[in-house]
């Protein structure tokens, strides 16, 4: 993997979605196949240690590369939502956002007790999100083996709120 290459992909957009906040795009890596590839491979070679047999990712985002990446690792994929977009049951899990809370949910079958999950997004900012799909993971009797983003922000402290998973990231923002 060209970490350089990737990493010139990612843009810059200030003050979005408000004011202060240097949002990282990871659109243009997703555009160019031959980086979108790198991306999923990088973060299979970082996870396959971790003898994953779930991957789980929130939408929407989390949507974007958990699949193939799943499918790189040899693994299922579950999904997890909003509140109300699950037609069966579900267990929910809240967290907290810089402006409110927010929830997620999965439903109950979707990972059996005992699986070996990996928490995926594409950013790791608060960990308010990974936090949520931890626990979600937790709640219906399986094992986080692991989180693994494309970006961490380190100075959000995400990885400080993840304290007692194995966090790795293939890109991290120290500003």
């Amino acid at each position: 993997m060209d970490a350089g290459r990737l990493r010139a992909l990612v843009r810059d957009v200030p003050d979005f979605p408000r004011q202060g906040i240097l949002f990282r795009d990871i659109s243009p890596l997703l555009a160019d196949p031959q980086a979108l590839r790198e991306a999923v491979a990088a973060l299979a070679q970082l996870s396959r240690p971790l003898a994953v047999d779930v991957v789980i990712a929130a939408e929407a985002r989390g949507f974007l590369l958990g699949p193939a990446l799943a499918l790189e690792l040899g693994a299922g994929f579950a999904l997890a939502r909003k509140p109300g977009r699950l037609p069966r049951e579900t267990v929910s899990a809240t967290y907290a956002l810089e402006y409110g809370d927010d929830a997620l949910e999965l439903h109950t079958d979707a990972i059996r007790p005992g699986t070996r999950v990996l928490v995926h997004d594409d950013l790791l900012a608060t960990g308010g999100t990974a936090g949520a799909l931890c626990a979600l993971t937790e709640r219906v009797g399986a094992t986080v083996v692991g989180c693994a983003f494309i970006i961490e922000l380190a100075g959000l402290g995400g990885r400080a709120s993840l304290a007692g998973y194995d966090v790795r990231a293939l890109m991290r923002y120290d500003d």
